[in-house]
């Protein structure tokens, strides 16, 4: 049996082996139920990080409107389009969107604050937009 703290790579590739096999005595239960956890856990963060992109693009967008760049608007639209697929290959995520939304918007404060130079207290406290002004309006509509 391989160690899963010492060579993980082994490990799943021993695991996978185990599982096709449906040898369920040897399989490292534990250790394979915490990956299987965590391999949804970061799928929810990888939604989490484009919202944060995406949130943080559209307030510089409508606060620095003299900054407004094609670059910002491409990152904007990218954001979309990889969220977009995101909740395409993982539909039970869309469960999850609007608590997401609603706990990722100081992030994209605080990264816009550090990407602007504008001071937090210009932002507002709750996010303005709805989900789905954020994840549709084009930028110039914001």
């Amino acid at each position: 049996m391989i160690d899963y703290q010492t060579d993980y790579y082994g490990w799943t590739v021993e695991q996978a082996e185990l599982l096709k096999a449906r040898d369920w005595q040897e399989i490292d239960i534990e250790n394979l139920i915490e990956e299987v956890e965590s391999m949804g856990r970061s799928e929810k963060r990888a939604l989490e990080s484009r919202l944060i992109v995406l949130i943080t693009h559209l307030l510089k967008w409508q606060y620095q409107p003299v900054r407004r760049s094609t670059s910002w608007e491409l990152t904007i639209k990218e954001q979309r389009l990889r969220i977009s697929k995101i909740l395409r290959d993982n539909p039970s995520l869309k469960r999850e969107l609007d608590v997401c939304f609603l706990d990722i918007y100081p992030f994209a404060v605080i990264q816009a604050v550090k990407e602007t130079g504008i001071e937090e207290k210009n932002f507002p406290i709750m996010c303005e937009w709805t989900l789905e002004h954020v994840l549709s309006v084009r930028p110039s509509e914001t």
